[in-house]
């Protein structure tokens, strides 16, 4: 009888295995045991392995998609420090969690001083994104543009546009830290305007747009690049003292 028994679990196992339940194969006693001490009916215990099938499918495809996103780091919305800037929409911000605006197509563009959480801030809605299935791809403005121009250099451009084009939500960081030539714009402007109507931009910066020809060293260009995130953006300023700064100054004074 054991023996019979062994072989209509192997039977099983594979059968779920041929399905690609894998999680649900590999959880099978568990779950009878779980089925048997709550008295769940077939139907009953039926959903419960699809539904542990499903979660493990989610928190797999999850994982893979902040692995491939670039995070150099996690950081969360609940971790945010906001009673460290001096203003900042806090209702705007939390109300973008819902990851609307990336359903419509629309961008936001963190301003501020360097060291106000701006970062912070378009990390945990890109992690936040990822975790409702959509990929994601974070950079910093002079890796995209490096990258590109490697990409232009192996005659793979096409393929090096698309990484930034096909997600459904691009984090550009930094934006006017570091001043472009004319090839590096040319591509940047490429990436702004294939997005601009088909995918979600995030993008922060130390400069208002009116300083941003100082960043692409024309202002045709930089003209373009603002018209085109703010057309379909919200712009979000953050106003304070740089949190780095604030936290040096505590160490230096033993706090």
């Amino acid at each position: 009888m054991a023996e019979k028994m062994s072989l209509n679990n192997n039977q099983t196992d594979e059968k779920l295995k041929k399905l690609f339940l894998f999680h649900m194969a590999r959880q099978l006693p568990e779950l009878e045991k779980h089925s048997i001490q709550e008295n769940l009916n077939h139907r009953d215990f039926l959903n419960l392995a699809m539904d542990h099938e499903l979660a493990c499918r989610h928190q797999n495809t999850v994982a893979r998609l902040v692995r491939k996103a670039g995070f150099p780091n996690i950081k969360t919305i609940d971790a945010f420090d906001w009673t460290h800037p001096t203003s900042i929409p806090k209702a705007l911000i939390l109300n973008s969690c819902n990851l609307d605006f990336v359903q419509r197509k629309e961008h936001i563009i963190f301003l501020g001083k360097s060291g106000l959480g701006k970062t912070h801030l378009a990390k945990s809605l890109g992690y936040l994104a990822c975790q409702n299935a959509i990929r994601t791809q974070f950079t910093t403005a002079a890796d995209m543009i490096n990258h590109l121009l490697a990409s232009k250099s192996d005659h793979r451009l096409d393929r090096g546009i698309k990484k930034y084009t096909s997600p459904g939500l691009l984090i550009i960081d930094e934006i006017g830290y570091i001043p472009m030539d004319k090839e590096g714009r040319d591509l940047f402007f490429q990436i702004i305007s294939k997005r601009s109507e088909t995918g979600s931009i995030i993008v922060t910066t130390n400069k208002a747009f009116k300083d941003w020809t100082e960043i692409f060293q024309d202002n045709a260009v930089a003209t373009a690049i603002a018209e085109r995130l703010t057309e379909r953006g919200e712009l979000i300023k953050i106003e304070g003292d740089s949190y780095r700064i604030k936290k040096r100054k505590q160490r230096n004074i033993g706090l």
